[in-house]
């Protein structure tokens, strides 16, 4: 297919992925390409991916959305932060916030100088200096378009896809209806040339997108790709979903509280809370997950709780031949720090920057997948770093997660940063440096020396300067209103949408 145009684009499922690239590649190439999406009502979606990252905003700019109307209509709540509790201890917490740490210079990054006014004794935090951590912390927020604070979204995953389908089908996508039967391949190339359903009906393509979950139809079942399994790195593989009542003012922050054999979360929407059990089969049954989650969570169930298998690992090539993964089909971390909804994301994007439509040319595809390959590696990287760094030893999970052999890239990072508290972004990393030296602070590294330029201020002005900093910011935050207030104001869920408009 080196020679062969690409004009007509397959999508293979639905869901948030197929439903985000199909949104992406029609408002971007819609005019000069035929796309097509097939699904199947009958085939449920995993639907919790619900939190989601800073760049997310980029997206609804590409696509032209408008925020309140998106927030309306997904019942979205914003997000400034993740609050971590007994991660490094239990009984202990701390917050990876999604701002920047104070005001870093050429020299160095911010927190130099925070580490060593504790050398003179002041007597501060790292998130003081940080405006969206004070505000997640106070539960207060408020934003315009001439405000600076960094932030993401809570959604609801089924209607977050149905609004994208809107935006999709408006600028020409064609949805068809049904199960896909087979996946046919021509016999001398092995590239993918139809999906057959189960009506008999053809689906013929030059470009396919396997949005079909982890069971990868195309990409595995078909392309036979492989898998890199990571399951020695990141033990949970399953996990309870459930869905509350609102019963308090919701809070500006996904929460993430470690147990015994893994951890929660609590997702705030306008109106309920996504809620999940997060853990190791090997180290707790289902049974007992669903009934700790059911007594762990405040407001009235919704619908029943359901069970989730997950597998953490990456497709060997997210590209292989004329097919694409994108979502769980692609691979998949774990949800800790919300980077399923950013993987889709980044695949469309860059599936858009090395759109093939003069036809596919190797060289294009190995480019593709190496970029594919060192943005969820960084990402592995980073959540191994939550459970690696623990200091808890009260069950085998966590003594397992504390004395694991890790990658050597995370492991060169930590030991940098122990040694002189350097922290780095590469080009394509998701997690900026802010958000690695938080975690590693969080979980206890105090690194033995830092920068010398952080010695060259004088003491007295270092710290009149870093007081003056930490006043500024809290002001900023008390004047705001709290986040449930201003959510009311500026984007309160459509009525139409949900039947209610808060629970």
């Amino acid at each position: 297919m080196n020679d062969q145009n690409i004009k007509r684009v397959v999508i293979a499922g639905g869901g948030t992925s197929g439903w985000m690239a199909g949104a992406i590649l029609s408002q971007q190439l819609g005019k000069v390409l035929d796309i097509t999406l097939v699904e199947s009502e009958d085939i449920a979606t995993v639907g919790v991916g619900e939190s989601t990252v800073p760049p997310m905003r980029a997206l609804n700019r590409l696509l032209g959305l408008d925020e309140q109307e998106f927030m309306r209509e997904t019942a979205a709540t914003f997000k400034l932060a993740i609050w971590f509790e007994n991660w490094r201890k239990i009984g202990e917490r701390y917050i990876h916030p999604f701002g920047t740490n104070g005001q870093p210079t050429w020299a160095c990054d911010f927190h130099h100088y925070w580490l060593h006014s504790l050398k003179l004794g002041l007597d501060s935090g790292l998130g003081d200096y940080c405006l969206e951590w004070v505000a997640a912390d106070k539960g207060r927020f408020e934003t315009s378009p001439q405000s600076d604070i960094n932030f993401a979204y809570h959604v609801d995953a089924a209607l977050y896809a149905r609004f994208l389908r809107k935006l999709a089908e408006k600028n020409g996508l064609k949805r068809i209806e049904g199960k896909i039967r087979s996946v046919d391949q021509n016999a001398t190339t092995g590239y993918i040339e139809s999906l057959t359903l189960e009506s008999g009906q053809a689906v013929e393509g030059d470009l396919f997108l396997d949005c079909t979950g982890f069971r990868g139809l195309l990409i595995e079942q078909a392309l036979n790709t492989g898998f890199e399994d990571w399951t020695h790195w990141l033990l949970n593989d399953t996990a309870i979903a459930l869905q509350t009542e609102n019963v308090a003012p919701v809070q500006p922050y996904t929460s993430a509280i470690a147990h015994e054999a893994g951890w929660r979360w609590n997702i705030p929407l306008q109106h309920r809370t996504g809620n999940g059990w997060v853990f190791s089969s090997r180290h707790m049954s289902v049974d007992e997950a669903t009934s700790r989650l059911l007594a762990a969570v405040d407001g009235k169930p919704t619908r029943d709780p359901w069970t989730v298998k997950i597998r953490t690992g990456r497709r060997r090539k997210v590209w292989n031949k004329n097919c694409i993964a994108l979502g769980l089909s692609s691979g998949f971390v774990e949800p800790l720090e919300s980077t399923s909804i950013h993987m889709i994301m980044s695949t469309a994007i860059r599936l858009m920057h090395f759109f093939p439509h003069s036809g596919i040319d190797q060289s294009v595809v190995d480019r593709f997948n190496a970029e594919a390959r060192q943005e969820i590696e960084s990402i592995r990287d980073f959540i191994i770093l939550h459970y690696n760094t623990t200091e808890r030893d009260d069950t085998a999970y966590w003594r397992y997660c504390k004395n694991m052999e890790i990658p050597d890239t995370l492991k060169s990072r930590i030991e940098l940063f122990k040694s002189s508290a350097y922290a780095f972004q590469e080009t394509r990393e998701l997690f900026r440096i802010d958000s690695w030296t938080h975690v590693m602070l969080g979980q206890g590294m105090m690194p033995r020396d830092y920068h010398p330029a952080a010695r060259s201020i004088p003491d007295e002005q270092l710290l009149t300067y870093l007081n003056k900093f930490k006043d500024t910011i809290a002001q900023r935050v008390t004047a705001m209103p709290t986040h449930q207030e201003f959510l009311d104001r500026y984007c309160p869920a459509n009525r139409d949408v949900w039947g209610v408009l808060k629970v």
